[in-house]
């Protein structure tokens, strides 16, 4: 699934490469998408490039090549896009099912909460929110204190040193604010989130990578907007 922009970007080089047989320029696609910087434009590629839509032609300039379009197109990506909030449900509904006539109730018995996976999370390169519910996991109530959860696919390698690797799901209570060295989701410049720990001095905020291979990126206060806070870690083998 893709977000707005990237499915304008995808179309538009599309079209541009079948009239010209030639990618368009950063500047142009720039003033396609009407976004205000380049670094932009350079990020919705990156996005498309890992979800498989566009390959990169190694040392050419300006080189790529369409690898495939949507299977769907989605009337949906044609309206205002919206800020990422996902769905969410309470952490107080670990409730036990309605029992079956036939079958005791024990007061002790609690049933897994089905928390709804929202898309992925970049833990390396920022790529924008996906905010559709794909599919739910079963959670044990007791990591659902209270608060609002969802969860997320983690895409990346920046966090691995935190124990935090490519393809694990993360369980996310919803807040927006959290404490110095807290790994949180953040929603940098309104559009893009990415799964960092968070670190504040003055008027910067600071996300930081657990991987020394990654920079710290430094933002202004109104860059940055926490969407969350790690609570929990799903591992398949």
């Amino acid at each position: 699934m893709l977000t707005r922009k990237q499915h304008e970007l995808l179309m538009f080089i599309h079209e541009r490469m079948k009239e010209s047989g030639v990618p368009p320029s950063f500047d142009e696609m720039k003033d396609a998408l009407d976004l205000k910087s380049k670094s932009g434009i350079h990020r919705l590629i990156t996005a498309l490039e890992e979800r498989g839509f566009i390959r990169r032609l190694p040392n050419r300039a300006r080189a790529m090549e369409v690898v495939r379009l949507p299977d769907s197109m989605n009337p949906s990506l044609g309206g205002k896009k919206s800020k990422f909030e996902p769905s969410v449900i309470e952490g107080t509904l670990g409730k036990s099912p309605e029992p079956r006539p036939s079958q005791p109730v024990h007061e002790d018995s609690q049933a897994p909460v089905h928390v709804p996976v929202m898309g992925r999370i970049a833990a390396g390169v920022p790529i924008e929110a996906i905010q559709t519910q794909s599919h739910t996991i079963a959670v044990p109530p007791e990591m659902l204190a209270g608060g609002e959860h969802y969860a997320l696919e983690v895409r990346g390698d920046s966090m691995i040193d935190a124990g935090i690797f490519d393809g694990d799901t993360v369980l996310i209570k919803k807040q927006q604010t959290a404490t110095n060295g807290e790994i949180v989701v953040a929603l940098v410049d309104g559009e893009e989130a990415t799964l960092k720990r968070l670190r504040k001095k003055g008027n910067s905020v600071a996300l930081e990578a657990a991987n020394e291979a990654y920079e710290t990126r430094i933002f202004g206060p109104d860059q940055v907007a926490v969407q969350g806070r790690l609570v929990g870690l799903f591992r398949k083998y």
